[in-house]
């Protein structure tokens, strides 16, 4: 059994959206793109005791917070859709099993018979949550039911806890799980793997009658005795005494419930006791955040071996571990599982994916759209994982995508940017604050492409390119969302032509003075004795013999922010003008609005 299509409306930040999902699977994208949201919406459907919770939904799981509309309660609806059942799975669920068109993800929900002979069909299983505001109660219901039975609105039937287990779902919230993983809480891990061995320890009145006994500050000259004594005197005077006699403090309310949660696991700490060769032990959850990731690890090994058809959801493996853990986590869970669904943010942990299981996450209007990043047009499969971690993997975390035509313009621009925000400190102008991941293209021909490739997964595409032919300087247009194309052929000519004839003189003759100026241009070294022409002549060829390797980037470095070269400096506020817009109208239309509106101040040169 594995999950295939996800189907979610009005919850939290999404108010809808359809996803499909094969066996493995990553999900990635910028922050609140809805990655988290997707496998919450699944443990709402499919978790076990994610129903114990009361309410079990509140004002803040609704889309916009939004659960009542003129006298009609807005629901929260969320589907999952499981095939590839087994024969044991298919007898358990055999009243609500329905046929599934897999090329088209679609039920078959009609005649003629001979549609379910394809090849592409199987049998399904379709489960849901329904969720909504109460009002005569004044309070939020929500259940689980079998799809199929929801056409009869009278006796629809529940989909519930023994089902549920039967299911195999295991929801992970790496920073979360950690906190009660080995506890005795229902729903910890260590609950799950007594769930799945059938062990009910019997444990629970010894453990009370044996705190009962334990005395807590009997001591007189502690005083606390006294305090109570004191409190009873005082109450006397108000109540019976046998409503208020002999009180006293005890380890906890003796509750099971109280226990399951207070009650810990203990590991040694590494510290041997000042008194004896034993170490001093810890709770396990004041261990390291690597040392309880790997706990959970563990746990998860243990439950993948007691029950094979485990559907594991895991959010961000990748915190707290290096990378070769990282790795073997991921590797791990994989290995163990029917079906495996991340959400990750470490490009060590997208290389253990084909590019095809990689789910890139958009949310624009609280509509989610998850589309397969796929290879990336020009690299090969072998490629793939070379490529991955210097130009694409933080383009897949980013909403908004800059493309450079080649490393000189990638790193200018990434050099400039980060000087005019210094200059500007209180503005947002350097790419990273704004969310713009940056890609060198390698060459023109590939900007179009990479264009396309990034609009496909509803990127906002930025792209900044040398003077092109008409014909070529039209398909980027086509392919992008905003160019910015320059009036030379070449960045370092674009350069050179812009900046005061002071600055080019001064910084030519001081690499000659510092022996930094090459050999094979010492005839042509800049001096005072030359034009100003020459010198930028010169400039230009030494720019041009140390392309690609961060020349030009330097002397930028160099320039006052009020004497950048125009095209550079009003590029780059455009950008940032422009990005700034359009996520101040994505966060009012998503219901996260935050007023980060600013204005720029023009420099005295442009």
């Amino acid at each position: 059994m594995i999950i295939n299509k996800i189907e979610i409306k009005n919850f939290r930040g999404i108010k809808e959206g359809k996803i499909l999902v094969d066996k493995v699977n990553v999900f990635v994208g910028d922050n609140n793109s809805g990655k988290s949201t997707i496998l919450e919406a699944i443990d709402l459907v499919m978790g076990p005791e994610r129903l114990s919770k009361s309410p079990v939904i509140n004002e803040h799981d609704f889309y916009s917070g939004k659960y009542y509309d003129n006298e009609i309660s807005i629901e929260i609806f969320i589907e999952i859709t499981l095939i590839k059942l087994n024969d044991e799975e298919k007898r358990h669920f055999c009243n609500f099993i329905e046929w599934w068109d897999g090329d088209n993800h679609s039920l078959i929900n009609g005649p003629p018979p001979s549609r379910t002979d394809s090849d592409s069909v199987e049998s399904a299983l379709r489960v849901c949550f329904i969720g909504s505001y109460d009002k005569d109660e004044d309070d939020f219901v929500g259940n689980t039911y079998f799809s199929s039975t929801m056409k009869s609105q009278t006796n629809p039937q529940i989909f519930g806890k023994r089902d549920k287990r039967y299911c195999g779902f295991l929801y992970l919230r790496t920073l979360r799980t950690g906190n009660r993983a080995l506890s005795l809480e229902r729903g910890s891990l260590l609950d799950v793997i007594f769930q799945l061995k059938e062990l009910r320890p019997q444990m629970w009145e010894n453990i009370i009658t044996q705190l009962q006994e334990v005395s807590i500050a009997a001591e007189p000259e502690l005083g606390v005795s006294e305090v109570l004594t004191s409190v009873q005197n005082s109450l006397s005077s108000i109540v019976s005494i046998e409503d208020a006699n002999m009180p006293h403090i005890r380890v906890s309310n003796l509750t099971r419930d109280h226990l399951r949660k207070i009650l810990t696991v203990f590991m040694d700490s590494g510290t041997r006791t000042t008194d004896s060769d034993e170490y001093y032990s810890n709770p396990y959850y004041s261990q390291g955040s690597g040392t309880i990731n790997m706990l959970v690890l563990a746990l998860l090994t243990i439950i993948a071996d007691l029950k094979h058809n485990v559907i594991f959801a895991m959010e961000e493996p990748e915190i707290s571990l290096p990378p070769h853990l990282q790795k073997r986590s991921v590797i791990n869970v994989i290995s163990k599982s029917n079906q495996s669904l991340f959400t990750s943010h470490s490009p060590y942990v997208l290389e253990e994916f084909n590019p095809d299981n990689i789910l890139v996450v958009s949310r624009i209007n609280g509509i989610v759209k998850v589309v397969s990043a796929g290879l990336p047009p020009g690299v090969k499969a072998h490629h793939f994982r070379d490529n991955l971690k210097q130009r694409f993997c933080e383009s897949y975390l980013s909403r908004k995508i800059l493309i450079t035509e080649g490393y000189t313009e990638y790193d200018v621009y990434h050099t400039a940017s980060k000087q005019i925000q210094s200059s500007l400190p209180n503005k947002q102008i350097a790419f990273g604050l704004l969310g713009i991941s940056v890609i060198n293209a390698k060459t023109d021909s590939q900007i179009a492409v990479l264009g396309k490739y990034f609009k496909k997964l509803n990127k906002q595409v930025y792209a900044i390119f040398d003077k092109q032919s008409e014909c070529a300087s039209q398909l980027i247009n086509d392919a992008v969302d905003f160019c910015y194309e320059g009036s030379e052929h070449g960045i370092e000519r674009e350069v050179v032509s812009q900046v005061s004839d002071e600055i080019i003189e001064s910084y030519g003759i001081d690499l000659v003075e510092s022996g930094a100026w090459p050999e094979h241009l010492k005839n042509v070294a800049p001096s005072t004795i030359r034009s100003i022409d020459q010198n930028r002549d010169s400039l230009l060829d030494y720019f041009m013999w140390g392309k690609s390797k961060g020349f030009l980037a330097d002397f930028i470095a160099s320039i006052p922010v009020d004497k950048l070269p125009r095209f550079i400096f009003d590029t780059i506020i455009d950008i940032s003008e422009n990005a700034k817009t359009t996520q101040i109208l994505t966060e009012t239309i998503d219901g996260t609005s935050t007023d980060t509106s600013v204005e720029i101040d023009d420099h005295e040169d442009h």
